[in-house]
């Protein structure tokens, strides 16, 4: 079979309204070509977005898990997919998950259709590239068309930088925590429904604590009487009101700006995704014990489930900050796991050729007098 067929026939597709796939399977089957290449029109553009398990921030690294939740805009674009919610990831084949593609009569509508699409392409339970992607539809020289195999690279920080939750993200995540969202907003004559959140002095508070990357931030959430709310995130104070909930969407009015959510709950985290953004907020079980042997740069730990290629010391070793100690591979790639600091080796718990899983602890450094 032709090769280029799998990474490129939607777009020629969707601007030539053939199906080459059909095309294709015809002529193995001993057939002709339908049609000639001067019978073929095109019209219109299309993009296509290929949406992949990997790592943006850390190089593009590919990444594994469980899709816990899949969703993507079936409705105004077209997807290419063999997977689906609950399957794995796993390290022993290509990480893509789908392609979105769109087309539109303009570069600029087709452009536009995609990024709404990425905007509503959801995924939990496995890093993806799909804010990368979105961004990168919104970037304003390649919406412009003014790019070149350089444009990544250059523009890599901008693409790939992690967008800290705003204060509403923040404050829309706690009333789902606290369990807000699955109340309903709508109040009747029944004296028990309308006193919800009242005391006799004051209006009831409730905390929540969300961790965004190692960060916590307490969000404190009050309800009114109305129904309204006021939450106070890093000292600043808003008062809102949920307006809708359906389907894991939420749409907010922060005192006449309305903003709006997907989110998907898990038992120790919580998935908000907006804007094109995704944020991921752990809920911090505050009676585990904490284990930071691994945080404390005296390991080294699997970035991915892979295979080791080879260890390049022994405990008793003296080591230099940026060495390379061992080499991992995934899905076609290797990976240089340095030193983080000066120091001598204390352990070593891998070999070359273990399989390993992500986050195990390969390496240990002595600790630092």
């Amino acid at each position: 079979m032709n090769t280029r067929l799998q990474v490129e026939h939607p777009v020629t597709e969707a601007i030539t309204g053939q199906d080459l796939v059909n095309w294709q399977l015809s002529v193995a089957a001993g057939g002709t070509l339908p049609l000639m290449q001067d019978e073929l029109t095109i019209f219109g553009h299309a993009f296509e977005a290929r949406i992949y398990a990997e790592d943006a921030e850390a190089g593009f690294l590919p990444a594994t898990g469980t899709l816990n939740e899949l969703k993507l805009p079936e409705l105004f674009a077209r997807i290419d997919s063999g997977v689906r919610k609950g399957d794995t990831i796993t390290p022993y084949y290509d990480p893509m998950i789908a392609k979105v593609i769109c087309h539109g009569e303009t570069r600029e509508a087709a452009l536009a259709k995609m990024s709404l699409a990425l905007e509503k392409s959801h995924a939990v339970g496995c890093t993806t590239n799909i804010t990368f992607l979105h961004r990168l539809c919104n970037h304003e020289g390649f919406a412009k068309g003014e790019m070149d195999t350089g444009l990544i690279d250059r523009e890599l920080e901008a693409l790939t930088k992690p967008t800290a939750p705003t204060r509403h993200a923040f404050a829309m995540a706690a009333l789902i925590e606290l369990g807000f969202a699955a109340e309903t907003a709508v109040l009747d004559d029944d004296p028990w429904v309308s006193l919800t959140g009242w005391r006799h002095w004051t209006a009831a508070k409730q905390f929540a604590h969300l961790s965004w990357r190692d960060e916590v931030t307490e969000v404190v959430a009050s309800r009114h009487h109305d129904g309204s709310l006021t939450v106070t995130v890093d000292g600043e104070t808003f008062d809102l009101q949920i307006l809708s909930v359906d389907n894991n969407h939420m749409r907010v009015d922060f005192s006449g700006q309305i903003t709006s959510a997907d989110f998907f709950v898990e038992d120790t985290s919580l998935t908000l995704f907006s804007d094109g953004v995704t944020w991921r907020f752990d809920l911090p079980d505050h009676l585990a014990e904490q284990d930071d042997s691994a945080a404390s740069g005296n390991a080294i730990t699997s970035p991915m489930p892979g295979l080791v290629r080879a260890v390049n010391c022994k405990p008793g070793d003296k080591v230099s900050e940026g060495d390379t100690l061992i080499v991992t591979e995934a899905m076609k790639m290797e990976h240089s796991l340095k030193a983080p600091r000066d120091g001598v080796v204390a352990e070593v718990m891998a070999n070359a050729g273990d399989q390993v899983e992500e986050g195990v602890i390969l390496l240990t450094l002595e600790e630092e007098e």
